[in-house]
């Protein structure tokens, strides 16, 4: 399944995309796409339903991100080789945890808002993984049955907030705007194997990112088994696992966002992102 969630900031419904590609209303079955509805139980029942009897949702109305209620959004640095390199950082021994806030979650096609004095913003495009099922000391073998689905995520970043303000990436990783999710949360059930996705970024219609989850130096399972032995993951809870080659950051001489710069991306089967840079504006 394809689960979404539509309409204007704050007032989202939740909707899923059918077979044909076309929108439906799940407001008649569920209140919200929250953590109650990501356990196997709630995911195995939205999967029986007649969805050409659900209502046909008209025109073209914003997605937001595609799940509410996270309560975790917990990102994995370097974790491909390449960008590493890139990086001009060595490829680490061990997952590389932060954080990026739960307030910079957003819709995938909302306005990237510059931060207050940026002058590094980046882009990353991210595979997402959205735990379904509490995780707490997981095995790698069993790890991948606490997911409820996948997404594209933007990790986008402040370089210059995340490297060189302190040392602490989180300071970099969670301004307002900075987690565009979606556009669709996909089931576990139609991603059988998360380490054979393409990936791709473009910046101003020129392509700068292509890779592949098959070039990740941790897999999908042995981060959440990794995660696990740190912290409880909870349903809702967000993964971003880390982002190939192809960042500003890396270019010689590196490139970063500025006003009116446009950035599309998409992952393999889990749909396509498309923002706009916009101004830092403050949002009471």
């Amino acid at each position: 399944m394809k689960l979404v969630r539509y309409g204007n900031p704050g007032k989202e419904k939740p909707g899923l995309i059918d077979a044909n590609g076309k929108l439906r209303d799940l407001s008649s079955v569920i209140k919200d796409i929250g953590p109650d509805q990501l356990g196997d139980a709630a995911l195995a029942k939205l999967a029986k339903l007649k969805t050409d009897k659900l209502p046909l949702v008209k025109g073209s109305p914003r997605y937001g991100s595609p799940i509410t209620g996270t309560r975790k959004f917990i990102a994995i640095g370097l974790n491909y080789a390449d960008h590493a390199a890139e990086s001009g950082l060595p490829i680490p021994a061990e997952p590389v945890v932060f954080m990026k806030a739960t307030s910079c979650i957003q819709g995938p096609n909302d306005p990237i808002m510059l931060p207050k004095n940026s002058v590094k913003t980046d882009w990353e495009v991210e595979l997402g993984v959205i735990i379904g099922k509490q995780a707490r000391y997981v095995s790698q073998k069993s790890a991948l049955d606490h997911v409820a689905g996948y997404c594209t995520i933007n990790d986008v970043s402040e370089r210059e907030f995340q490297i060189e303000r302190g040392g602490t990436w989180d300071k970099g990783k969670g301004c307002d705007t900075f987690g565009p999710l979606g556009p669709w949360l996909v089931t576990r059930d139609e991603v059988p194997n998360p380490q054979k996705l393409s990936m791709w970024l473009e910046v101003n219609g020129k392509r700068v990112q292509n890779g592949s989850t098959r070039t990740m130096i941790f897999s999908v399972a042995k981060i959440i088994s990794y995660v696990s032995q740190f912290m409880t993951l909870e349903p809702g809870d967000v993964i971003t696992t880390g982002t190939p080659p192809g960042v500003g950051l890396g270019m010689k001489p590196p490139v970063f966002l500025k006003k009116g710069d446009t950035m599309s991306l998409g992952i393999e089967g889990l749909g396509e992102q498309h923002q706009t840079v916009v101004p830092f504006k403050l949002v009471k």
